[in-house]
């Protein structure tokens, strides 16, 4: 690290001795014994701007406050009907870890629906993702690999993505701005697999809005990427979309679920509910526990994210007129309810 560098996350240690109790019971929930690390993350976001920095993450500490983020993981989607819903609907999971120990995020894009369950459900579970993964998933791999590890790899499978993909902008969006403001600088490589032709037309115009930093972050694979994935992963971590050539699909069920890291029966997603569930009885102690979502105040989005929204819209607009499709999508409200 530059003397510089060593120099801003003086000055932030600095400022953050002076914030009241509160910020700091939320802080230290949320640096897990790496203070000096986080801060890094947050002067990154902002380009080691200290002032901008200490702003992003006060702003962060008070939506934790408000939003009582520190006790999200004690609040299961209940029944779990309604959790296997938004399992089967919201396509992420843990597939394993790379050689250097990073969890190895498996996210289906192209087949997740959002559909199944309202907006709130959708970000409580993102959130309680997020939560689960810096509390237990990175701590554990810390420990496992004898070295701090704070990131991670996210795969990023474009199979079965469609024109209609546009009804979920805006929650993908809010989704996108909550992990920007709030968990900056978590994911080390975003990898894009299975990309359509769709994806490559919007990819074109959405790579030149992307700041540089981000851009130099994103590699888009050939086919299922699996060649290229297996320089920085073993077999047994890829996810199932990447295991073989044509095989293509999110939804492949050949391997059954015991594979498919999306599923609510695969290990990972039975940990993560059982260790959510276990806190809420802790918490709750013999009562029922509550059910209904979380409702998570939506931050306000960027404006460099609102611009990729707008840029994403009007190229899949530019797609369907090209296929005389256009029809179809008329009366297609991106920001209304």
């Amino acid at each position: 690290m530059s003397n510089t560098h060593q120099e801003a996350i003086k000055q932030f240690l600095s400022l953050m001795g002076n914030v009241d109790e509160k910020l700091n019971d939320t802080f230290q929930n949320m640096h897990h014994g790496y203070p000096t690390e986080t801060l890094a993350r947050f002067l990154k976001a902002r380009d080691w701007d200290v002032p901008k920095a200490y702003k992003m993450l006060i702003d962060c500490l008070q939506w934790r406050i408000q939003n009582e983020i520190d006790n999200i993981l004690s609040k299961p989607i209940i029944p779990a009907d309604l959790y296997r819903a938004v399992r089967d609907s919201q396509l992420v999971g843990l597939s394993g870890y790379s050689k250097e120990g990073l969890p190895v995020i498996a996210i289906g894009v192209g087949l997740s629906t959002y559909d199944k369950a309202s907006v709130n459900y959708y970000v409580q579970s993102h959130i309680q993702m997020n939560e689960y993964r810096d509390r237990v998933v990175l701590p554990a791999a810390t420990q496992k690999y004898g070295k701090h590890i704070s990131t991670c790899l996210k795969v990023l499978d474009m199979t079965g993505l469609k024109l209609s993909a546009l009804n979920q902008i805006k929650l993908l969006t809010t989704i996108s701005t909550i992990d920007d403001l709030n968990y900056p600088e978590k994911t080390e490589t975003y990898y894009i697999v299975n990309a359509p032709y769709i994806f490559s037309a919007c990819w074109k115009a959405v790579k030149p809005l992307l700041q540089e930093r981000t851009k130099r972050k994103i590699q888009v694979l050939q086919g299922c990427g699996r060649d290229e994935l297996l320089k920085v992963m073993d077999y047994s971590s890829l996810p199932h979309f990447c295991r073989k050539e044509g095989s293509g699909s999110s939804r492949n069920r050949s391997n059954g679920t015991i594979d498919n890291c999306f599923s609510l029966d695969h290990s990972y997603h039975q940990q993560l509910y059982n260790y959510i569930r276990h806190q809420a009885n802790l918490i709750e102690s013999g009562r029922p526990i509550k059910q209904g979502s979380v409702h998570v105040e939506f931050p306000e989005p960027d404006p460099e994210d609102t611009k990729i929204a707008k840029t994403i819209e009007s190229e899949f607009q530019r797609l369907a007129d090209q296929n005389g499709i256009c029809n179809s999508l008329n009366g297609l409200k991106i920001n209304g309810d």
